[in-house]
């Protein structure tokens, strides 16, 4: 299937016609260097393709030393890395580039969002235009389907999940195959190389006590003590997790009434194929307990997917009272505060009391005959 990105337009414009360092993060697999490739075979000038694994690159691009960069670098007018986190001081390396060269176009991808920043950031305030690109999104799968489609698969997004090369895959066997390859030999690379951990199996454990609990709140005092951890290094892993895109935490909404609950999180998957694979779960909806876990995971992740893509600005929270109250996802927008409800099947029609007495009622409950609405 040739699905294209949606912010391969925005990605391009930022490039040809801004005057930035463009930054591509994503988690590995996701398709940065496909889509980049993409990109630059259609762009004219002379480009310099670099690929940070080479020695004889991360040497030279960490050097501080411009006379020698310019050596490598002059007559080129566009300077594609990839994998640039592997590179040495690459931040302050790209500000000289960026200084010396004003005409020179840069674009950077980098497979975790945390040292790639941490490396970048400061150096290059100002100076970059940053995309991420996740999994597919269903708006993506749209492109090449009809929604009828979309309906007839949901099974299958939810059991496997939407890594591009997931789509080139046509049995169960070689779905499954690939996302325990992903899995092992993948899923904690860059968390395993670029933090002092030195045991996947810390991560591993962590990943699927996390894989248990989507859509539920998170108690890091709890698992630290399943995993004998401390409740900070819990929460340091799971914000190495966060920063290399395999989870991602939504926050309680609170405006400090009394009886809101605002202290824990709930955590999602990026992808469901990988939650599946952690679990080694990949048994039929038909037969499930968790099918309501993974609809609210499956409807967050691509509602958030739809806001990065198309560049839509919102924060997004849950919602819950001590008294049991809840609502799924809280969507503020512009000032305005919108209330989802996610059920698989049954509808609810009306948003929780306490919540419509002090929030309004912007109100709609989220379910397989209405989702497209929210997430393409």
């Amino acid at each position: 299937m040739n699905t294209d990105r949606i912010i391969r337009a925005k990605l391009t414009d930022s490039l040809v016609l801004g005057h930035k360092i463009v930054l591509v993060y994503g988690a590995r697999q996701t398709g940065k260097t496909t889509l980049c490739n993409s990109i630059l075979e259609n762009l004219p000038g002379s480009i310099l393709k670099i690929n940070a694994d080479e020695i004889r690159y991360t040497e030279l691009l960490s050097s501080r030393d411009f006379s020698k960069m310019k050596l490598l670098l002059e007559g080129y007018d566009v300077l594609f890395i990839d994998e640039a986190q592997r590179i040495p001081d690459i931040g302050i390396n790209l500000k000289i580039i960026y200084e010396n060269m004003p005409g020179l176009k840069m674009l950077i991808t980098g497979s975790s969002s945390f040292e790639l920043g941490n490396l970048v950031q400061e150096p290059l305030t100002g100076r970059t235009s940053t995309f991420k690109l996740m999994p597919f999104s269903l708006q993506e799968i749209r492109q090449n389907t009809s929604i009828f489609d979309i309906q007839q698969r949901l099974e299958e997004f939810m059991l496997y999940g939407l890594y591009p090369e997931i789509t080139h895959y046509n049995s169960a066997s070689e779905k499954e195959r690939y996302l325990t390859e992903l899995s092992s030999s993948y899923l904690y690379k860059d968390v395993l190389e670029l933090s002092n951990i030195r045991s996947s199996s810390k991560i591993s454990n962590l990943l699927k006590l996390l894989a248990f609990q989507i859509g539920m709140e998170v108690s890091l005092n709890e698992i630290g003590q399943s995993l004998n951890m401390s409740q900070e290094t819990v929460n340091s892993y799971i914000d190495l997790l966060e920063k290399s895109f395999i989870v991602f935490r939504l926050s309680g909404f609170s405006r400090n009434l009394r009886k809101e609950v605002g202290k824990r999180d709930k955590i999602y998957f990026w992808d469901l194929g990988v939650r599946n694979c952690l679990i080694q779960n990949f048994a039929p909806l038909s037969t499930r307990s968790d099918v309501g876990e993974m609809w609210e995971n499956l409807i967050v992740t691509e509602r958030l997917k739809y806001l990065s893509n198309n560049q839509l600005f919102a924060h997004s929270y849950f919602w819950r009272t001590y008294t049991g109250a809840e609502i799924d996802y809280v969507e503020e927008r512009n000032g305005e505060l919108f209330a989802y409800e996610i059920k698989y099947s049954k509808v609810r029609k009306n948003a929780p009391h306490t919540w419509i007495e002090n929030y309004g009622n912007n109100f709609k409950c989220i379910t397989k005959d209405n989702f497209w609405e929210f997430v393409m």
